[in-house]
């Protein structure tokens, strides 16, 4: 089977009225957000605003209850669904703060996730064969693979992993919380690359959660959508970037509350 075979295209998320709580606080308050096959759409707001809600709910995270909605990726509500079914179903969550696992070299979770969403193991030439392809477009060492999950990672290796994982697994929609945190510039633009080598194809929407401008330097949104108070409260092109980096967000939170 090829790799585009793999990918179906024209695949669409659907975020209808979404109500999310963590211990009894209500955080989302009704979002709605459709994203597209060959789109990418910037979430950007101030940290409190339920960006990463949006992300780890979508997700299935068990920290975020989900209270009203529905998330719908080809029809189907992702909110019945477990969390590994989400990622079968073409769900991906590049995560903002990747947990470590002892134990577990990187070319053995890669190749673990692989075989999980495809449902087959790939090849194991096949397999090393894509694995250094990605590893060496991300500029990470060869050593890399066989290192534990995570485990001393650096801020910039973490993020470059999180990629990796993205162009191995080949999702229907990528979720990219705040992707650009903790990156000196040459790893942002390393990582942005990556970003932009994927979406190249088309056959991806990509949601983009971030509160800074300068990865959109990089990697330039179809949408953006300013997040405050648990909803979005006002949406645009590119442009809505270079007001928010002009700007802030305090009219926004001050509209919000």
């Amino acid at each position: 089977m090829s790799d585009s075979s793999r990918v179906r295209s024209g695949s669409t998320l659907e975020i209808r009225d979404l109500h999310v709580a963590v211990e009894d606080k209500e955080i989302l308050r009704g979002v709605n957000l459709t994203v597209r096959a060959g789109e990418t759409h910037a979430i950007m707001g101030p940290n409190g605003s339920g960006k990463s809600t949006l992300a780890y709910a979508i997700a299935g995270h068990p920290k975020y209850t989900v209270t009203g909605g529905q998330v719908l990726l080809d029809g189907v509500d992702l909110l019945e669904l477990s969390v590994d079914e989400r990622a079968r179903a073409g769900l991906f969550l590049a995560m903002q703060y990747p947990v470590e696992v002892p134990g577990v070299s990187v070319s053995n979770f890669l190749r673990s996730a692989v075989t999980s969403v495809r449902g087959e193991a790939p090849k194991l030439r096949e397999f090393a064969k894509d694995l250094k392809a990605g590893m060496d477009a991300l500029s990470i060492d060869a050593a890399f693979a066989q290192r534990n999950l995570n485990e001393g990672f650096s801020g910039g290796e973490k993020k470059r992993h999180e990629i990796l994982q993205l162009e191995l697994l080949k999702p229907k929609i990528a979720v990219l919380d705040e992707t650009d945190s903790g990156l000196d510039v040459d790893a942002l633009r390393v990582v942005s690359e990556g970003i932009n080598r994927f979406r190249a194809a088309g056959e991806t929407g990509v949601l983009l959660i971030t509160h800074y401008t300068r990865i959109l330097r990089y990697v330039k949104p179809d949408f953006v959508h300013v997040f405050a108070g648990g909803r979005i409260v006002e949406q645009g092109g590119h442009e809505l970037a270079d007001k928010l980096e002009a700007e802030g967000y305090e009219a926004y939170t001050k509209a919000s509350v």
